[in-house]
């Protein structure tokens, strides 16, 4: 009887996660060929190409949320609750990347992108707390925090792109081109059909999420900021994990630092298609308590990055990536308790 009350939205879930992850390997080797024949390397790759097309999904869920069925709670809980899991994706990687620390071993160049992170993300936590206690500037039903965000994304791929140009030997994952005989052209087509692949089953995998949820009696706010979002960064995990297994290291690590960077340029859109008024303003203000673990994980990252530890606790992840659990299952407590 269980198993056929449940098995269909539990079937669903899993073709969705077929597809993503047959799909998901193929972005990540098309991904490392397009940065070997355009020369502009795994990190900018990761970083604007596997960033965009894997943020997709939290980018529709998002627009669906405030536009469509009306509420904002989901597209802010999603976003950042987005942006943790990304952070969550970094102790997955150190664990199963055998040898050195994934910290150790990914260049110090990403070190930019996650202090940006760090900026995007808190200055959200800022706009939030401050939205909540009534103090707003707005353009009509748009806060001026979305006119600083954008301002901010843009600064950032800038810096970020020229860093890189400059720094091109430190983020290369490959030296020669492994694969002559297929043309750019070929690689961005086939790049370009595996995103769809990708966006399709993950843009349907928060319905999937939502029919579970009504099936087993969860709560729709707990859905919305942890199964939703799980749900949503699945393509993420997927991606970064097919990339390291490739060798491509620094492009998974900066696909996850670029997702993050997006999800917070998505809240910006967010705010312009919800019309009844600031977007933050609208929401709980337990949001911040994912904004903030979020920073706190980030720079744990930086950390991480910047001292390149070497050992690890029992044989697992070495103790940044320990530190940045911790701040995750907090992070997962306490919504927990506020939605219970």
């Amino acid at each position: 009887m269980l198993i056929s009350t449940y098995a269909s939205p539990w079937l669903e879930f899993l073709l969705c996660l077929i597809v993503i992850g047959y799909a998901g390997v193929k972005l990540s080797v098309l991904g490392d060929v397009i940065a070997d024949k355009t020369g502009l390397g795994g990190s900018w790759v990761g970083m604007i190409m596997l960033a965009t097309v894997t943020s997709l999904p939290e980018l529709v869920t998002g627009a669906i949320s405030v536009s469509v069925a009306g509420l904002p709670d989901i597209a802010v809980g999603n976003a950042l609750g987005a942006c943790v899991i990304n952070l969550f994706v970094f102790v997955l990687l150190d664990f199963l990347h055998r040898g050195e620390s994934v910290f150790r071993k990914s260049s110090q160049g990403h070190i930019l992108s996650a202090s940006f992170g760090v900026l995007m993300i808190s200055f959200v936590g800022f706009s939030l707390l401050l939205s909540y206690n009534g103090y707003q500037l707005s353009f009509g039903h748009v806060g001026l925090y979305t006119l600083i965000i954008v301002i901010m994304y843009g600064v950032v791929i800038r810096s970020v792109f020229h860093y890189e140009k400059k720094h091109m030997a430190d983020f290369a994952d490959h030296g020669p081109d492994r694969r002559p005989g297929l043309s750019l052209f070929q690689s961005v087509a086939r790049f370009a059909a595996a995103a769809i692949l990708v966006v399709v089953a993950a843009i349907a995998l928060p319905f999937v999420g939502e029919h579970i949820a009504q099936d087993m009696g969860w709560h729709r706010s707990f859905v919305g900021t942890i199964f939703i979002a799980l749900a949503t960064t699945i393509p993420e995990i997927v991606v970064s994990i097919a990339a390291m297994r490739i060798g491509a290291l620094n492009m998974a690590v900066a696909s996850l630092l670029g997702s993050n960077l997006f999800n917070i340029l998505i809240l910006a859109i967010d705010d312009v298609l919800y019309t009844r008024g600031p977007l933050l303003a609208h929401v709980s203000a337990v949001h911040g308590v994912s904004a903030f673990s979020a920073v706190m994980m980030t720079s744990l990252a930086i950390i991480g990055l910047f001292y390149r530890p070497y050992g690890r606790v029992l044989y697992t992840v070495g103790w940044t990536s320990l530190f940045m659990f911790a701040v995750y299952l907090f992070n997962t407590y306490i919504l927990y308790l506020y939605e219970h």
